[in-house]
């Protein structure tokens, strides 16, 4: 045991003489660095960029003359010169404290396994008793804390990692001691526990270590988890934990430590939540109304001494709304307690007081916006939850809209970044909203909880896309990849909102009729997208990947909407038929929009393709329709009729519009388009010999082939005519271009 000991100890001198030398050897090189600094400095000029493009013009001098230099020591900084500020690392600190101070923390946490390990073999060997086993620890962990003590004055970020570590050995001894060995009581254990926390906080304060508190500050908050016995006495639990946070207050104003709100902010709230949802009372309340006060405290504490608020002082106050809503709004909801909006309007009440006192100021500045937006947020989730909307959904989607606009206000990236993290968790919690459409039965048009917290997530989406459209037009023109993918998952989150209100108000239809208003409903939100694409901010490659979208909904539309097998079948009326033709108003508009070139989207091969071959789809499938609601077959007859029309009327189709195309391709100038008519007329020629004349009667293939050859031979003279006219037309050009190159020869030979 003795000799274990000895290891130990010289194992913690070692540790001590490696960290002294590498601090002289640090010092060492610091001094080097400003030596190297200072002598770079004597022979350079600042971080300072001057535009060598702008060459000042310096005035000639008469022989008698000083330089106006000589009279006056002046410094002069020219208009043309750029200063150079270093970009600030928030991480820098903390790696810079994890590369100086890396030997010491493998050290304590490697001297702390030992000691560790030494008491298991001596445990195993049976060379001590439990009381002496605890006593070994906690006299190592005071004589390791004792030995930080007087290392304060020489070394303090050393001496507050060994008091740390010392420490923490004093907290696992009472663990033992109290869960396994059984030598103290809960009582007793608690109290040694609590005891220990003070002595670590009061020496934290007395050697103003920041480190050394986040030690005794985590081992506070742990402490229950240490001396639990599985019976929950939460009254106790956070009066006690409310005690620690008041210290914890009175600490950070006094010695301005941020990094511990955040710490007891963490584990507060963890703890609450898991009260919450593990056993819902009434006096959940008071406890996080207590919290809400100590943290809202807390992030105001540079808003009181420095009138302004850092970052992470504007991410306390949002994150304590945030968390206290839900917690509180949970609790009512759970009791069935009335009204729902109380506690978002009394923090809007206390918002808006701060908001007041900023208005009164003349200059409103970040201040007045964080209060502002903070203020409208909690009203609106207030407005929201007393309409029965789903708590979570509402809260993170205004929350998030919130992130963004301080992100707008402040330009700082932590507020972009905690948005691009919490607007997915909105996706995700307004999909499980949406699962309320095929749980619940009776719901009403509109004015239901469901569509309502839809409409909260829809404004919260448009606020964002107007902030980000009112982005700088050097971050809109980078084409940034994930404001696109935010851009497309809101339009996404809009349409799916609309879509699953009006599918669950005609679910009883048939389902033709689902299908078409559906496809209907696409349609025109795609279309509307593709029209207004510049005022909506859609890039243009996105816009050009809508298009494809609106012409592939256009023929699953005409094909798989079932619309003219339901009229036959009796299941829906004829007149249902003009509602489905609405879709020709966006086809039209989107149509023309493509053809006259104000998208870039015929820009390849493909995409003449796809929207021409889609337009012979249309124009096809839309005659069958009027045929077969003509003839009014039934249901035997059905084949019969299809059969025919794709005999003798669909070449018929397809040799008209090849024509038109050839003619227009050849008249415009598009390649594309005439490639399409002629593999059109390919495609129907084959199908007329290889198929359809086996199919037809004597008269039937007089007129097709008649009617065929007509129009052949009528396309073959357009194109014939169209070629001369061509011709003709870059002759006569070429007759110019050489008649007016030939006019200034003829002028210098006159």
């Amino acid at each position: 045991m003795t000799y274990s000991f000895f290891i130990i100890l010289l194992i913690s001198i070692i540790i001590f003489t490696v960290y002294q030398l590498s601090n002289r050897v640090k010092k060492l090189e610091n001094e080097v660095s400003d030596l190297k600094q200072k002598i770079a400095d004597s022979k350079s000029v600042p971080l300072i960029e001057k535009d060598e493009s702008v060459i000042p013009q310096t005035p000639r001098l008469q022989s008698d003359e000083v330089p106006t230099v000589l009279k006056e020591k002046t410094t002069v900084i020219p208009s043309e010169t750029k200063i150079i500020t270093p970009e600030h690392n928030r991480l820098a600190p903390v790696t810079q404290f994890i590369q100086q101070n890396i030997l010491t923390i493998i050290g304590i946490f490697t001297l702390v396994l030992g000691i560790g390990y030494f008491l298991k073999y001596a445990i195993d060997k049976n060379w001590i008793g439990e009381t002496t086993r605890v006593f070994i620890g906690i006299s190592l962990g005071a004589l390791i804390a004792v030995t930080g003590h007087f290392l304060r004055k020489n070394y303090p970020v050393f001496s507050s990692i060994i008091t740390g570590g010392g420490i923490s050995i004093l907290y696992l001894s009472a663990t033992i001691a109290f869960r396994e060995y059984h030598l103290l009581s809960q009582n007793t254990a608690f109290i040694f526990v609590c005891l220990i926390t003070l002595i670590s906080i009061a020496l934290s304060y007395y050697y103003k270590s920041e480190i050394l508190i986040i030690f005794s500050l985590i081992g506070g908050f742990l402490a229950p988890l240490m001396i639990s016995t599985g019976q929950s006495n939460y009254p106790f639990l956070f009066t006690y934990l409310m005690v620690l946070n008041a210290g914890m207050l009175i600490i950070a104003f006094l010695k301005q430590w941020k990094s511990i709100g955040w710490i007891a902010f963490l584990f507060t709230y963890i703890y609450l939540f898991y009260w919450t949802f593990n056993k819902t009372e009434i006096l959940n309340i008071y406890f996080y109304l207590i919290s809400y006060v100590i943290f809202y405290a807390f992030a105001l504490q540079d808003y009181i001494k420095k009138n302004t608020f850092s970052a992470m002082s504007i991410l306390m106050i949002i994150g304590v709304n945030l968390l206290s809503i839900i917690g509180l709004t949970y609790i009512f909801n759970k009791l069935q307690y009335e009204p729902l909006a109380l506690f978002p309007a009394l923090f809007t009440i206390l918002n808006v007081f701060l908001l007041l006192r900023e208005q009164g100021k003349d200059n409103k500045g970040i201040n007045y916006s964080v209060f502002a937006s903070i203020s409208v947020s909690l009203f609106t989730i207030a407005v929201a939850l007393q309409f029965k909307t789903h708590l979570i959904t509402t809260v993170w989607a205004v929350e998030a809209t919130l992130l963004l606009f301080i992100w707008k206000k402040t330009q700082t990236d932590i507020f972009k970044k905690c948005f691009n993290i919490l607007f997915p968790l909105v996706i995700i919690a307004q999909i499980i909203t949406w699962s309320g459409y095929i749980t619940s039965d009776t719901l009403a048009v509109i004015l239901n909880p469901v569509f309502l917290t839809s409409i909260i997530t829809i404004i919260t989406v448009l606020i964002n896309l107007y902030l980000i459209k009112q982005s700088s037009e050097e971050r809109r023109s980078e084409g940034n990849f994930l404001e696109n993918i935010f851009i497309l998952s809101s339009y996404g989150i809009i349409y799916a909102a609309l879509l699953f209100e009006i599918i669950y108000h005609i679910s009883e239809k048939p389902f033709a009729v689902i299908l078409c208003i559906g496809f209907l409903f696409s349609i025109y939100y795609i279309g509307i997208l593709i029209l207004l694409k510049k005022k909506l901010n859609i890039h243009p490659e996105m816009a050009t990947g809508l298009t494809y979208l609106f012409l592939l909904l256009l023929i699953a539309h005409i094909l798989g909407s079932g619309m003219i097998m339901a009229i036959i079948k009796n299941q829906i009326s004829p007149k249902f038929y003009y509602t489905y033709l609405l879709y020709i108003i966006p086809f039209l508009l989107v149509y023309r929009e493509i053809l006259l070139e104000k998208t870039v989207f015929l820009k390849t091969k493909a995409a003449h393709w796809a929207s021409y071959l889609t337009l012979v789809i249309i124009v096809s499938v839309e005659f069958y329709h009027v045929y077969i609601l003509i003839n009014k077959p039934e249901i035997p007859d059905l084949y019969s009729y299809q059969n025919h029309f794709n005999i003798l009327y669909l070449p018929i189709i397809w040799c008209i519009m090849a024509s038109l195309y050839i003619y227009a391709g050849l008249k415009k100038n598009i390649p594309e388009l005439s490639k399409i008519g002629f593999v059109l007329i390919g495609i129907m020629i084959l199908k007329l010999y290889v198929y359809d004349v086996w199919q037809m009667d004597n008269i039937s293939r007089i007129i097709a082939f008649t009617l065929l050859g007509v129009i052949l031979l009528l396309s073959s003279f357009l194109f014939q005519r169209l070629k001369n006219i061509i011709r003709k037309m870059v002759d006569n050009k070429e007759e110019k271009v050489t008649s007016e190159a030939a006019e200034p020869e003829q002028n210098t030979l006159k």
